[in-house]
Order: structure tokens, then C-alpha cells, then sequence
């Protein structure tokens, strides 16, 4: 991407982590602009570091309200980037009224839906449990039969980039796939079977979630969806916490009606996920309550964090900010 004509583009970055550190000092030679770079979270405190900025870019945990929207406004910010796939962490329609354009990231599926597939293995094989057993020298079989995946019908919901990844993946190992998606993808109609959501619900072993968060998903799965799966279902949730009522979820695998969880994201995980919290209150008591069962795994919200996806969020949130201030528009934007 070049930037001639536009001599004075200047971008803050914000949440910078060590592992994008060299990525944008790259990206910043490359494209001859200057980027302010910080670990810090935007917030009223870290605005005035956006100061002089065309655009700035952020992670997920800085929170674009409509008011801090409208601060960005009067120091003439013209584009937000997000170097994350999801962008509810700001508010989209709030920017339009503004004039300010957004844009988000894109990586490669494989890395999500490689995670994906390993949840399913881990709690099929029942991982968690053999783990902790082995750490204090327990090596005993029982409680431990697992199932293969061949014998079980899975359900995909969500067949965008990742979803249709995570069919292919699986339709490796002989498993029944059926998927939901308001549009059917060409490529996952090959390996799966579509059907409506009611039925995915009531036919799946396995029921894994690729959608993004919208006022339609919002705790989608509930007491009430969950009554229409099949006894002992297997949830897994590798895109947003609030997919899922943890309320419902909780009552769920007490009463086993869900029989195993495989979670890397959590309502609320905002402020927790992403830091080191070990010498912290941390006030969420459902993470901290359901994370103690024996048939839940969790993990930090990390199945995206591979070097190769990495690299392209970096890549394409800066190269969509530069798209925006020469063209006005941008394949990235939303």
C-alpha cells in the first residue's frame, strides 16, 4: 500500500502488545507514516495521545462509545481500525452519524477452527480430567471413556470463513455434519447438510459456534434453546462470551443436560482475559464458579493467536486506515 500524495498520515495505536510491537514498526517503514504506539487502552485519560492522529486503531478492550466517538470528532480522528474480526466494542452506527469511518481485521480461519476441532477432541477424550489426574500420579482408567467422533452428528452454527473451515476440518473424521447459517456457503454445502436451527439443535452430539454478536445473537443459547438439544450435548464457543445466558449455561451441566463446554471466550471477559490477574479480586462469579467443573474447558480467549493471524490483523487494520484517508473507502470497513 502506498501513501503518496498523503505525506502526513499519522495513526495511534493503542493496546499494543509486545508481539504486534515489531509488526507496526514494521508496517510503519513500510508505508512511510508515523504511528504513536501504546499498551494502554483509548480513554479519557490515553486521548490526548491520539492528538495530531488521522486515525487510531485499537484491541478489543478500548471501549468506542458514542461519547468518546464524539471526543475523537473534535480532534478530527477520521478512521477507527480494530485489529480484531469482531468490532462490538464500538459503536458502528453512532461513527456513521459522525463521519467517521470504521474498519476491522481479517485473518485466516485455519487458527480458530484448528482451536475449534481441539476443544471437541479435548472433552471427547475427556483431556481435562486425565491432566489433573496424571498431576498427582493417578493413572487409573475409570470416568475416563471418551467417544469418537465418527459415531456423532456435529453441528456447525455460523458458516462464514471459520465455520466452513471448521466443516472442513471435521469432515475428515467421518462425523455427521449438519450446519445453520441465514445463507448457504457453496463450499460447506459440499461436507455438510443444511437445516434449520430448530433441527441442528435437536439432532447434534456436538454443537459448535461461529457467529458474531449482534442483537439476534445475544444469548442465543438458553433454558430455552437447550431444551430442544439432546441430552448430554456438547457445546463449544470459540467466538463471543455472549452468545451464551451463563445463568442457563450453568443450570445447564448441573442438571446434565450439558454434558461437556469448551469455552474461549466469556461474557464479561473484558478487563480479565489478556492480563495477568493473579494478584486480583476478580469480580466474575460465573467464570470463577463454572470453570471448576470437571467437564468445562477454558482458555483466555486465545484461539486466534497465532504469528500468521497476528501479523494479517496487524496488516489489515493499518492497510484499511491508509485505504480510507486516499480513497475514502475500504475493503476492511464496516
Amino acid at each position: 500500500m502506498k501513501t503518496e500524495g498523503l505525506p502526513n498520515v499519522q495513526i495511534t495505536a493503542y493496546e499494543v502488545r509486545d508481539d504486534e510491537k515489531k509488526l507496526i514498526e514494521k508496517f510503519e517503514k513500510e508505508l512511510a507514516i508515523k504511528i504513536v504506539s501504546t499498551k494502554r487502552a483509548l480513554s479519557e485519560g490515553t486521548l490526548h495521545l491520539a492528538e495530531g492522529s488521522n486515525a487510531i486503531t485499537t484491541l478489543g478492550q478500548s471501549q468506542l462509545n458514542a461519547s468518546m466517538l464524539e471526543k475523537l470528532q473534535v480532534i478530527k480522528i477520521k478512521c477507527i481500525s480494530t485489529r480484531t474480526i469482531g468490532y462490538n466494542h464500538i459503536d458502528v452506527k453512532a461513527a456513521e452519524k459522525l463521519g467517521i469511518k470504521v474498519c476491522n481485521a481479517t485473518y485466516d480461519p485455519n487458527g480458530v477452527a484448528d482451536y475449534s476441532v481441539m476443544l471437541i477432541l479435548m472433552l471427547l477424550r475427556r483431556y481435562k480430567q486425565a491432566m489433573f489426574r496424571a498431576n498427582v500420579n493417578d493413572y487409573s482408567l475409570e470416568g475416563l471413556q471418551g467417544r469418537e467422533m465418527k459415531d456423532l452428528t456435529i453441528g456447525v452454527v455460523g458458516t462464514g470463513n471459520i465455520g466452513s473451515h471448521v466443516i472442513e476440518n471435521l469432515s475428515g473424521f467421518g462425523c455427521r455434519i449438519l450446519a445453520y447459517n441465514k445463507s448457504i456457503n457453496p463450499k460447506a454445502a459440499e461436507k455438510a447438510t443444511y437445516v434449520s436451527l430448530d433441527e441442528l439443535y435437536e439432532q447434534s452430539d456436538i454443537i459448535s459456534f461461529h457467529l458474531p454478536l449482534t442483537d439476534s445473537t445475544y444469548k442465543m443459547v438458553n433454558r430455552s434453546t437447550l431444551a430442544q438439544m439432546k441430552n448430554g450435548v456438547m457445546l463449544i464457543n470459540t467466538a463471543r462470551g455472549e452468545l451464551m445466558d451463563f445463568e442457563d449455561i450453568i443450570e445447564g451441566i448441573e442438571n446434565h443436560k450439558i454434558g461437556a463446554l469448551g469455552l474461549d471466550v466469556f461474557e464479561n471477559e473484558h478487563g480479565i482475559y489478556h492480563h495477568d490477574r493473579r494478584n486480583d479480586i476478580i469480580s466474575n462469579k460465573d467464570m470463577a464458579y463454572i470453570r471448576q467443573f470437571p467437564n468445562v474447558i477454558m482458555t483466555q480467549h486465545i484461539a486466534f493467536y497465532t504469528d500468521t493471524a497476528v501479523e494479517s490483523m496487524v496488516s489489515s487494520a493499518l492497510n484499511g486506515i491508509i485505504e480510507v484517508l486516499t480513497t475514502g473507502s475500504s475493503k476492511h470497513e464496516v
